[in-house]
Order: structure tokens, then C-alpha cells, then sequence
């Protein structure tokens, strides 16, 4: 008896691997599950635009290598921050490679997919049941601290379903139903804020909303209007701090707008510190790298550089005075190689603006994906780190859509 492997399958086990274990939260595991998944699907040739898409993070990567060994850092700082900056490039490269190698006989690419995100929903709301039952969790923050905080993917599979008629999706009405409801229910459990203005900025440009006409001008004037409204309307009500459930989500609605924008910190105020930590970040980052001179505001302190807190904090489960990851994506560029990676780093997002020309409607769609992708990511990356982020796997669906698309292109 002859035994055939199906090697299309492997990859796609592969992919649902590569995107489902960040969420253990174990960014040890995650990078070596990547490394092992990059290096056994490394292909002889790559296309133009995900070389242009990887560029960038290499040469912020080989400056802050070359600014590190300068500043004679801490040798295991310094490979700890080489794997940091190396996630999202393998992300990126993952994503692409087992594009390259799936021939989709069972199922085409949109359909992978969403049953990779339905494995994931279904294992959020098991982490719930868990949390709630198990965990003994009754408030949101207990919920979310044992469930997860927030997850990109999700957002982007649930936005596909919701624009199936767009999309090539193969699974028939009723199971397209199910599956859509509960993506959209296990993204929306995560009430993380930054997923809500995703899936608002995803669906306004796949509804077209993006061009600039007398019907849009109406619609963002409504938005404007309905979001000072509401947020008037939240700050008039003036939720608890210490308050549990959808009051507690409106305080940290009510103080979002200045969370991380703050430029003057009072750290011995307990409820100051706190409700503003990623504006502290930022100040002592600015701060720190000013304070080395001309020549580390413009290169930065290198790999293996680290700011520091004043104070130990809580970040997690550990407590820390000194920190390697900020929450900023841009404050992390600048402290690893200033103001030259900062231009650099600016290229990641124009990189999603860049269009690929074409009469086919997936393409199309595809650009829009990547247009609000580009749009979101100013958001992402001043909250969430953007792509560098240590539990994020969206690095591995852009790379994925960057050869679907090239391959639609071909065709």
C-alpha cells in the first residue's frame, strides 16, 4: 500500500499553528515555533513586494545591531531584542511561504482562512467558560486577563465573512451564518478598544467608503458628530474607576482619547500613573534618548538598550523597572535607532497604500484590506506595538494576502 502525503494539508496545519500560537502568550514558544515553520518552508524565489514589505524592518534590525555593538549593551539584551525585531519579518516571510507551497486543492485561501479563525474563536470562548467557571472571573478585567486582550486576526476573517459576496467563500449559507456569528461574538468578548476602530476603519474601506465623495464627507461629518456625542455623553455620565462591567468600560473609553498622548506625568499619583502608563513610556523614551545626545536621537540606543521606569511596575505578571518592549511601536523604533529608523519605519505603512492595478474584484478587495491596514496601523502602533507586538500572528495574514494577491495578478 502506497502512502501519500498531502503536502497542501501539512502547510495549512502549519499556518494554523503559526497564527494560533501567539495566543499562548509565550513569546519563547512563539518565535521558535516560527523560526521552525520558516525554516522548513523557505522557498528559492520571493516576490518584489514582499521584499519590499520586509525591507524596512531589516534595515531598522541591521542599524539597531550596528548602534548596539557601538554602546557595548548586555549580550543577552541584545539577543532577546534581535528576536523581537525579528518577529515581524518572519511573520511576514511565514505567511508568504506557505502561500507558495499550498496548492488549495480542498479549500481556496479565504476559506483557510476563516476555519483558522473559527479553531481560534472556539478556543477564546472555552478560555472564557474557563475564566468564568473555572478561574472564578466576574468582572471584564478578570475575563480578559484570562482569556485574551485583543485579537487583530479575528477582526480580519470576521470583516471577509461579513463581505462575503466580495470574497471567494465556498462554505454554504448556513455554515457561513455560523461561522460569522461566532468570529464576530469572540471578537467582540476580547472588548479591546483598538479592535472596535479595526473593524470600523476594515469595513468602511470594503464598504468604499474611502474615496473621497459627497456621500463619504456625510457619513465621517455623522461619525464625528455621533462619536462627540457619545463620548460627551460618557464623560457627562462620569463612570467609577473601580467600577466592574460596562461601567468600567466606559472609564477606560472616557480617558482613551489622552491615555497615550499625555506629555507631563505626575508618577507619584497612583490613578494619574496608571491610567496614563503608555504616556509615561513615551515621556521617559524621549526623555532617555535626548538625554545621550544628537548622535542617539538620531540613531537611537541600539539593540539591547533599555528605558528606564524610575519605579518598578507591574507589566503582566512581573514586575520591572527596566524594559526592552514598550506599547508604542514608534517609541520602539526611536529608542533602538532614533529618528532615521522612525523615516524608516514610516515606509511600513506607506508600503499599504501602494496599489496593485487590476480588474479583478479579489485583487481590489485585497487593496482595500491593505489601504485600512496601512490606516489602522497608526493606531496599532501607537497603543499596540503594531506588528512587533510579541502576541500578534496578523503579520502572518498580510504575508498570506501579499502572494494570494500576486498569484490572482498572474492569473
Amino acid at each position: 500500500m502506497r502512502l501519500v502525503i498531502n503536502y497542501s494539508t501539512i502547510y495549512s496545519i502549519l499556518l494554523l499553528i503559526g497564527i494560533i500560537v501567539p495566543y499562548s502568550d509565550n513569546y519563547e514558544l512563539t518565535f521558535f515555533t516560527w523560526i521552525f515553520i520558516f525554516l522548513i518552508s523557505i522557498t528559492k524565489k520571493y516576490n518584489y513586494n514582499i521584499l519590499k514589505c520586509v525591507l524596512p524592518y531589516i534595515l531598522i534590525l541591521i542599524i539597531a545591531i550596528i548602534v548596539g555593538f557601538f554602546k557595548n549593551s548586555n549580550l543577552y539584551l541584545m539577543l532577546r531584542d534581535i528576536t523581537y525585531l525579528l518577529k515581524p519579518i518572519i511573520g511576514f516571510l511565514i505567511g508568504y511561504q506557505l502561500f507558495k507551497y499550498n496548492n488549495f486543492k480542498r479549500f481556496n485561501p479565504i476559506d483557510i482562512l476563516i476555519i483558522i479563525a473559527s479553531i481560534l474563536a472556539f478556543y477564546h470562548l472555552i478560555l472564557i467558560l474557563n475564566g468564568i467557571f473555572i478561574a472564578g472571573a466576574r468582572t471584564i478585567a478578570d475575563i480578559r486577563f484570562e482569556a485574551g486582550y485583543f485579537s487583530d486576526f479575528e477582526i480580519y476573517i470576521f470583516i471577509l465573512l461579513l463581505f462575503y459576496n466580495k470574497f471567494p467563500i465556498s462554505f454554504s449559507k448556513s455554515t457561513r451564518i455560523k461561522l460569522t456569528i461566532l468570529i464576530g461574538f469572540s471578537a467582540f468578548m476580547y472588548l479591546a478598544r483598538t479592535n472596535f476602530i479595526q473593524f470600523l476603519i476594515l469595513f468602511l474601506a470594503l464598504k468604499g467608503y474611502f474615496s473621497l465623495t459627497k456621500k463619504t464627507i456625510i457619513l465621517y461629518l455623522s461619525i464625528i458628530v455621533l462619536g462627540i456625542i457619545s463620548y460627551s455623553s460618557i464623560v457627562a455620565f462620569n463612570p467609577n474607576r473601580s467600577a466592574e462591567g460596562i461601567e468600567g468600560f466606559m472609564y477606560k473609553i472616557k480617558v482613551a482619547p489622552m491615555e497615550a498622548f499625555r506629555t507631563k506625568i505626575n508618577r507619584f499619583d497612583w490613578v494619574e500613573f496608571n491610567d496614563n502608563y503608555r504616556s509615561y513610556e513615551n515621556i521617559m523614551t524621549i526623555r532617555q534618548v535626548s538625554r545621550d545626545g544628537f548622535s542617539s536621537v538620531l540613531f537611537g540606543n541600539g539593540i539591547g538598550s533599555q528605558v528606564d521606569l524610575k519605579q518598578e511596575v507591574y507589566l503582566g505578571d512581573m514586575k520591572l523597572r527596566f524594559i526592552s518592549i514598550l506599547h508604542n511601536g514608534f517609541m520602539i523604533v526611536f529608542l533602538k535607532t532614533g529618528l532615521l529608523g522612525i523615516l524608516i519605519y514610516f515606509y511600513t505603512i506607506i508600503f499599504f497604500f501602494q496599489k496593485a492595478h487590476s480588474n479583478n474584484m479579489i485583487v481590489n478587495q485585497i487593496n482595500l484590506l491593505f489601504i485600512a491596514t496601512g490606516i489602522f496601523l497608526f493606531v496599532s502602533n501607537w497603543v499596540f506595538l503594531g506588528f512587533y507586538n510579541l502576541t500578534e500572528s496578523k503579520s502572518i495574514l498580510i504575508g498570506f494576502l501579499i502572494a494570494y494577491r500576486q498569484k490572482l495578478l498572474k492569473e
